[in-house]
């Protein structure tokens, strides 16, 4: 049942309700879903993750305390007089710190643009969502399947920087100001060899759009005008991108990543709130939830780029090791009662989880790893260094797609 034929079960829905009212809410319902089942997941497992993950790095301890007491008559407490505790592996510390940052002031600097600073968390949280409607989870798990698909996550992926200006302008402080600047220049500039890396499996393609991508790569795998695999060993992982053209398209993927990590002002990227010269940046006069939807934002956009790079170069959920297992099995759907669901969604929700989860594992390895370039650093190895070598993969893969066809 669409959600058209849902809402139109309710007593005068089509009658007393605008047309253009019920387009917004049939437009929010999945937007929320998003929300609510996938990005606030994202991002308090993101958070938890890169906790644990950077205290396991440093040999310390990570969030493990915050737990549950136990209340049992005779057994409420240990041998120190203290309640015994489900300490759940630290996971309560995700709940701790929403009910802290709900308590928090919700403040506005004096001298600053008030809906200027209250709207720049929301418009950095929008660029986030958006890109989940475009991005495919599985076998019909995709939200807008458009025919611009590429084009549509890199344009609507780059709203953030809007946000990230109207908070740095509206705080009223000269160092959030100049992180917002720095924000501004180094996203400018890697959206450039990001969107050149990300248009080489669309040459190859020959389509924008995110589902053709995948079903090309289920294909046979054609290495510069050579047959090399067919269609039956593809599905294990042998016709993503990142193998044709070989070795072109992973220096392309390798260039895509890192753009990434900027885009997201990942470290060593993370110049924009850099705490040793710029405090904490556009983040500076922030505190409570507007705060945390900038971090909830980032984990999103983690989430979501790491589903794109695996997308574009590693098949997607359409091939890899989960799918070529399927290949020999001879079902086709699961009876679950309440309909049939089919093994194809099951495995493409497993294929693309994996590759999702351990891209953005990479991404808080590298934080807690490399050291915080310098902003001419930064700039020089975008212009002088991944600018040509992006343009050399589009030329070289245009090459192959024309030997190829």
């Amino acid at each position: 049942m669409s959600l058209n034929d849902l809402f139109g079960q309710i007593p005068g829905w089509g009658e007393y309700v605008p047309s253009f009212v019920q387009m917004l809410i049939i437009a929010f319902v999945p937007a929320l879903l998003v929300v609510l089942a996938v990005l606030t997941p994202v991002g308090i497992m993101g958070v938890y993750a890169e906790r644990r993950w950077s205290a396991f790095m440093q040999d310390r301890l990570g969030p493990n305390r915050v737990g549950l007491p136990i209340w049992f008559d005779g057994w409420q407490r240990d041998y120190t007089g203290k309640p015994w505790y489900i300490k759940l592996w630290g996971l309560g510390q995700g709940i701790a710190d929403g009910v802290k940052l709900l308590g928090k002031e919700d403040f506005v600097p004096p001298g600053g643009d008030a809906f200027l600073f209250l709207s720049a968390p929301l418009v950095v949280f929008a660029g986030a969502l958006g890109i989940f409607a475009a991005l495919p989870m599985s076998d019909g798990l995709i939200a807008a399947d458009v025919n611009v698909g590429v084009f549509y996550i890199l344009a609507v992926g780059a709203v953030e920087i809007i946000g990230v200006l109207m908070a740095g302008w509206a705080s009223n402080n000269k160092w959030s100001l100049l992180g917002a600047m720095r924000e501004v220049a180094q996203v400018v500039a890697y959206e450039i060899p990001m969107a050149m890396t990300a248009l080489c499996p669309v040459i190859l393609v020959g389509s924008l759009q995110m589902t053709e991508i995948i079903a090309f790569q289920q294909g046979g795998l054609n290495m510069w005008g050579i047959d090399v695999v067919g269609p039956e060993l593809a599905q294990w992982g042998l016709g993503w991108n990142l193998w044709r053209a070989f070795p072109v398209n992973v220096v392309a993927m390798v260039i895509f990543y890192i753009c990434v990590l900027a885009n997201l002002k990942r470290a060593p990227f993370d110049l924009p709130e850099a705490e040793s010269e710029l405090v904490s940046g556009f983040l500076t006069e922030y505190s409570g939830m507007r705060w945390s939807l900038f971090f909830l934002a980032e984990y999103g956009a983690m989430f979501a780029l790491s589903g794109i790079t695996a997308t574009l170069f590693l098949g997607g959920w359409g091939s890899g090791p989960v799918f070529g297992a399927l290949s020999l099995v001879p079902v086709e759907t699961i009876d679950l009662g309440v309909g049939m669901l089919k093994w194809t969604t099951v495995a493409g929700i497993a294929e693309f989880s994996w590759k999702t989860v351990l891209l953005m594992l990479l991404m808080i390895n590298i934080r807690w790893t490399l050291p915080r370039l310098r902003i001419d650093q930064v700039m020089s190895l975008c212009y002088k260094y991944f600018v040509p070598f992006a343009m050399g993969c589009i030329l070289l893969n245009g090459l192959a797609a024309v030997m190829g066809s």
